[in-house]
This record gives structure tokens, sequence and C-alpha cells, in this order.
């Protein structure tokens, strides 16, 4: 080979001394290298002028529109805090059925404690400006800062707060008839037909106001909110223009309602436009947001400005470094040249032709040697030796003759009379366990280094081998030694080995599975198969085994298996009611009694895909979608990457129960505030009777477990707590408004004479009879003071 390249440099160099070098083909080319190297520069400033300043633009519409998205929601949540604020005061027991019948002019402490109140919650909101309460009765009163008779011309006014339904936004007329501003309002009490009251939550106007100009976050522009009816009852407009605002509007009822942005032209102005709905407990409001075109893609004029004086530099540099770096390319093929002329001639001139021509001869002459190579590499016999081992493996020569496949172990290299054929399958586990090191995608990288391992310790130990990858995370080995040799001892040695090295190298672990004997080779794909069967029978747990098939007469049997339908039934149940705090304990039970015939996988396996199979239909049965809810995930196939009871544990609250628990609590929010609210109503009704969470919970059509979860989440106390509150309310409303005797008192608001003594000092730190007492003494002091 060497002497050919000899011939060929000398043969290329005669060619070349005939040649009449006259002119550098560098020189012919170089103003097209100038081209080449300056055209692209000055091509892509102008396609990043016209086609990306184009894409930002988009791009920056888009993030405009995100924005106004994002910042509409903040909007939008404003206004759900004040009406869930408005629903919590609205069920206060402060506000109940006992202002009904109250004379706040005599409890003048009452008074007080209600104007105070509503102090305290006028600043539990930024938006909040003033909360009025208005009670209506024998005397209409107005509660602000403090306690107002209202004159009959304002009666007819307050009294509509009371008409258009239990909370609802609107227009509040004010202490002025002059002016109005937008209020929230809800009736009190919560949840009541006939309603004696309001509390009127009136908006800050300046502060909506600045709240809704986060919208046109450039300054300019308009936003405007629309109420149902398409009125606007909040507008921030920095355009100082009214017609502007009517077109916008006659625009908006000219395109779907479902499109959330479009653009629209006023005065010769490109203006963007943002749509958006805020869902009020009353109506559907509309939100609109115009930004001008110019104020959103003002950044892109001075960017576009920069691209084109760089790409007119980028033109000037390029012309000047194509001259260098030509120059500099050109040197090593002039050298190149000099030394091919010297070996004939002694001195070389340029010539016009390519000088690149020898070099693609010499190019062709070494790709026809390396293709050369590369097909007597492909026919070597340790490839195709490797290949027929894995077809042997899978099966695919079960109809070739005995004698056939002999003759082609041999023509490989391989010895086979007189001896047997052994295989083992070493099974990687605890890839799952290992996220710090490895991935599930890493299986094809962990399954090559094992068969390395394998590949360096079996040629210390054994004389003929074959080590066959397969793509499940396994590596086999086909052993073949003379008959009559007692290769056991080999063979353990070689299982101890591999599971070291893997523990140590790659922090697995191993399942090594050892067939029986055979001297035939048809029988090699059984011994696969057969392991491939029984290692299924593996102890369930993440750490090294050793399946020998000569042993398997030890292992129980593989048909005794019982399955837990009760401790399922209990899981099941636990996950429908939401009790998942046992929900571990419940997980580990099932498994002791699936594992009580043995730890075998099968048996564990088909356990867990039967269990995971019935809360998948209850899953369904809830109508939320396996697919959605698990991002489209394999579930079934990370089964199969768990190997310990412990991590199938984790696994399946964390990737199975957890989703689904809190799919179904955001699901079930607005339904468990609708029932509490029934259950507060409930219990203002029937407190006086013998009322418990399980009978409210039953009327209400839920758990008690439910209930009382949802009533703590959303009123802020216990059930009991609230219903105790209520009763004591009422009992000191008869200790000091009757002459009825505590007895009757007590069985009045729902309680023994006995117990409502005990659960009256525990809540007021005095007995009733004593509380009696002392508040009567009080008023004959006033009294005699008044006198």
């Amino acid at each position: 080979m060497i002497r050919g390249d000899f011939i060929g440099v000398r043969s290329v160099g005669n060619h070349l001394k005939k040649i009449n070098w006259t002119v550098s083909h560098y020189q012919k080319n170089f103003i097209l290298i100038l081209l080449i190297a300056s055209i692209p520069g000055l091509i892509t400033g102008v396609l990043i002028y016209w086609l990306a300043v184009g894409a930002v633009e988009d791009e920056l519409r888009k993030l405009h529109g995100d924005q106004i998205v994002q910042r509409a929601k903040n909007i939008d949540e404003q206004f759900r805090n004040l009406e869930y604020s408005a629903s919590r005061w609205a069920i206060e027991p402060r506000f109940g059925e006992s202002l009904r019948s109250i004379d706040l002019v005599k409890q003048f402490t009452e008074s007080y404690d209600i104007s105070k109140t509503l102090v305290r919650l006028q600043g539990t909101h930024p938006l909040i400006k003033d909360v009025d309460l208005y009670l209506e009765g024998e005397k209409n009163i107005l509660f602000n800062s403090e306690y107002q008779l209202l004159k009959e011309k304002e009666i007819s006014k307050f009294h509509q707060t009371l008409e258009n339904g239990n909370i609802y936004w609107g227009h509040y007329p004010g202490k002025d008839q002059n002016e109005s501003s937008l209020a929230l309002i809800h009736t009190i009490p919560a949840a009541s037909k006939h309603p004696f009251g309001s509390i009127i939550i009136t908006i800050n106007r300046e502060k909506a106001l600045d709240l809704l100009k986060t919208l046109t976050p450039y300054g300019k522009g308009a936003t405007f909110i629309l109420n149902g009816d398409n009125q606007v009852i909040l507008s921030a407009d920095n355009t100082n223009d009214q017609l502007f605002v009517s077109a916008l509007k006659r625009e908006i009822t000219k395109h779907d309602e479902d499109k959330e942005s479009f653009q629209f032209t006023f005065n010769k102005q490109i203006y963007s436009v943002s749509l958006g709905h805020l869902n009020r407990v009353d109506s559907d409001w509309k939100y609109v947001s115009a930004a001008p075109m110019s104020s959103i893609t003002a950044p892109l004029v001075i960017v576009s400005r920069i691209i084109l004086i760089i790409s007119a530099l980028a033109l000037i540099l390029a012309i000047i470094m194509s001259w260098f770096a030509s120059y500099q390319i050109y040197t090593p093929i002039r050298n190149l040249m000099s030394k091919l002329m010297n070996e004939t001639t002694g001195k070389w001139k340029p010539t016009g032709k390519d000088e690149f021509l020898l070099i693609e001869q010499q190019w062709e002459e070494l790709s026809q040697r390396s293709h050369l190579l590369q097909n007597r590499l492909s026919e070597q016999v340790t490839e195709i030796k490797n290949s027929f081992v894995v077809q042997l493996v899978q099966g695919y020569f079960s109809h070739y003759k005995e004698e056939d496949l002999v003759k082609r172990m041999k023509s490989y290299g391989w010895v086979v009379e007189n001896h047997q054929y052994i295989a083992l399958d070493v099974k990687l586990t605890g890839l799952f366990e290992s996220k710090d090191r490895f991935s599930n995608n890493d299986e094809s990288l962990v399954t090559f280094l094992t068969a390395n391992i394998m590949e360096e310790l079996a040629n210390e130990i054994f004389e003929q081998y074959n080590v066959i990858k397969f793509p499940d995370l396994s590596v086999g080995l086909l052993v073949v030694y003379p008959s009559g040799t007692m290769i056991n001892e080999d063979i353990q040695r070689f299982a101890n080995k591999v599971m070291d090295a893997v523990n140590e190298i790659i922090n697995l672990q191993v399942i090594v599975s050892i067939s029986e004997s055979t001297n035939s080779i048809k029988k090699v794909h059984y011994l696969f198969e057969e392991m491939e069967k029984w290692k299924r029978l593996r102890i369930f747990e993440n750490k090294n085994q050793i399946i020998d098939l000569k042993e398997m007469s030890s292992l129980k049997d593989i048909n005794s298996f019982r399955y837990p339908f009760a401790v399922e039934k209990e899981i099941i149940q636990t996950i429908r009611m939401g009790h998942i705090e046992g929900i571990e304990k419940l997980i580990h039970q099932f498994l002791e009694e699936l594992a009580e015939n043995g730890r075998n996988e099968i048996n564990i396996q088909q356990g867990i895909r039967q269990l995971y199979s019935s809360i998948q239909h209850e899953i369904l049965h809830a109508g939320i979608h396996p697919h959605d809810l698990y991002n489209g995930k394999d579930m079934f196939e990370e089964l199969t990457q768990v190997h310990t009871i412990e991590s199938f544990t984790k696994w399946f609250i964390e990737s199975i129960i957890l989703p689904f628990n809190q799919r179904l609590e955001g699901r079930m929010n607005m339904e468990l505030k609708r029932i509490v609210e029934k259950v507060v109503l409930l219990i203002q009704e029937n407190y006086m009777n013998d009322i418990s969470l399980d009978s409210c919970a039953e009327e209400a059509g839920t758990s008690p477990y439910s209930l009382s979860k949802a009533f703590k989440l959303i009123v802020g106390i216990n059930f009991i707590d609230y219903l105790t509150d209520i009763r004591i309310q009422k009992a000191k409303e008869l200790l000091l408004h009757s002459t009825m005797k505590i007895n009757d008192i007590a069985e009045t608001v729902g309680y023994r004479h006995s117990y409502f003594n005990r659960i009256f000092k525990k809540q007021m730190g005095i007995p009733p009879s004593q509380y009696r007492k002392l508040h009567q003494e009080k008023e004959l002091l006033e009294i005699e003071k008044d006198s």
C-alpha cells in the first residue's frame, strides 16, 4: 500500500511538471471570494431587518397580550377576594338574626362593637373605601363610621340593596344623592329569603382605577370594564377622547365573543385590543384594553437602526477579513504545491488551473482505500459470530437441523464437539430508584456498561463464551464448555463477580438467572426462554439475587396466590372519601397480605397491576381521564421499573393517589361552598333542636368528614364551635331581655340544664345566673345615673 502511494505521488509530480504555471488560481478567484464572504453578511442584515424585526414585533404583541391576561387575572383575583370576604362577613353570627330584634339604642355597646367591626373590615382589603351596614326595621339604621338613623327620603335608595339578590355588584348612592360608586352588596342574614339588612362594600375608585391602569402598561390607550349589560362601570382612558371609547365599544360588538385580541384603527392609529372576561357572582364582566401599536413596538425602532448599522459594518469587515483569510487559506496550498514541484524542477509557478484537483485525486484514492478497509472489517468473523448468536438465542434457527448449526458454529471458530451449553441472564434493577445517577432514558447506557463488565470477567474464567445485549436492562451470556466438566463453581464465581462489579461501578442491583445445561445447539433458545419465565419468581426486593433453574423445585408453587380483596376495597373507599392520611398503612397491609406466599415478582406485579386497575376504574368513575391526570405517562411502564415494596408505596402515593385527590379537591371547592352556606342557614333556623354534624351532612347530601373539613375551611371555625356560638348568643339575649328561667332558656337554645351551665361558664367565664345578675345590676346603675 505504501509503495502504491509513492507511485501515485511520482505520477502526479510528472503531470505537474508538464503544466505551464502562468497565472495563480487564487488571483483569478479573489473577487469571487470577496463576494462570497461579503454578500451573506448583507443578506443576513436585510433578512434580520425584514424578517426578524417582524418576528420580534409579533413576539412583543404576544408578550403584551400575555401581560394583559396575567394582570387581568390579578384584577379578577382582587374582586374575587372581595366577594369571598363579603360572603364570610355575611355569615358571621354578629350579623345574624339577632340584629332583627335588638335595640341598638339601649344596647349601645352592641352598636359600638358593630361600628368597630365595620372599621376593622374596611381595612382588610386595599380596594375597600367604606363598609356600611344597612338595617331595616321599625327604625332604618345605617352604620358607617358611626350609628346613624336614616331620614325618610334616604330609606328608599338603601331599601333597593335588599331587592337584587343575595350578593351582587351595583352602584351605591352613598351619602350624597349626586355621588354614586361601584359597590359589592350582600344581604343579611346570608342565604335568607327575607333579608332585613345589607353589608355594602364601597370600592375606592382611585385605587380601582390604578389597578385597572395596569392593563395599559405603556401609559397610553384606554382600559375599561363592561358589566353584563355592556355598560362601562370602570374606565381608565388616557386618550381623553370619548369618541374613541364609543368607537371601540361598537367594534367589540362586531367581533366573536371568543376572540381574545384584535387590531383596531382609530384616527389613522393602530391599537392592539385585548379582551377577556371577569366572572363575578352575579354577572359576567368584560375587560377591554387598547394600547397603541407604536408604544408596544417602540423598542424595535432603535433595534432596527442598530441592525442596519451593524450590517453595514459587517460588510466592510467581511471584505477586510476575506482578503486576509483567503491569503492565509491559500498559503498551505502554495507550500504544498512548492514541495511537489521541488521534487522535480525545484521551482513552482502559479497556474490558472485549479490546484485542488491534485488534492481531490488524493482524497478519492484515500476514500477508496477507506471503503476497502470498512468492507474487510464488516467481513470479520467476530461480528458475524455475534450476529449468529443473537439470532440463535432469539429462535430464528429453530427450523435448522442440528448438523447444519454445528457446521456454522465450527465455521465461526467455535469448538462444539463433545461440548455443552449453559446460559446466564443478568437483569439490572434499581434504575427507578437511582435518579441521582441515571434516568429512565439511560437504559442503553447501563446495559452497555454491564455488557463490557461481563466481557472482561468472562474472558478471565471461560474459554468460549458470547455476550448478548437485550433491550430490557438485561445482558445474556452463552457459555460453551467441554462435556463432563464441573462448571457450576465457575458459573457461581462469575455471577458473584458480576454482582460486585455492577454494584460498585454502576450502583445498581443484579438478578442473575442460571439455566440448566444442554448439549444441543437448537435448545439454546429454550434455555433463555426458561430463564425469562422463571426469573419472575424472584423476591420482590431491590437486592442482588441468583436464580438457579436447577434449584427451582425448592421455590413455592407459582399458582399458590391469594389476592387481598378486603384491603383493596378499603383502599378504594379511603381514596373515594379523601382520607389519604392513612393510605400508606393500608398499602403496606395490602403488600403484606399479597406476599404471604412468598415475595415473588410475578405475584407482587400481578397484584399491583390489579390494584392500579381498580383505582383507575375509580378515576374513570369520577369523570377524570387517566391520560390527562398523568400527563400521558404510561403508568404500567413505570410499574415495571419499581422493584421494592418501599419504592412502590412511595410511587403509588406520590404518582397515583395525590394527583387524583388534588384534582377532586379542586373540582369540589365551589360545591362545598354552596353546601356550607346551606348548613349555616340550617343551623341558624334549627339551633334550638337536636342538630348534629351527621344530620346536617345527611341534609346537605355529603359525608360528615367532608362537611367538617369544608366548614372549617370556609367559615373559619369548627362546626360544633359555630353551633355553640349561635346557641350562647341566643342564650345571652334571653338572659338579658326576658324573665325566663335558666332551665327554660337552656331547653330553648337546645341544651340540657346541667350541660348548659357548664358550656356557658366555659364560653363566658361565669355561670348564666351570675351573668344575668351582673348585667341587671349594670342596667340599674345606668338608670340611677340617668335619673
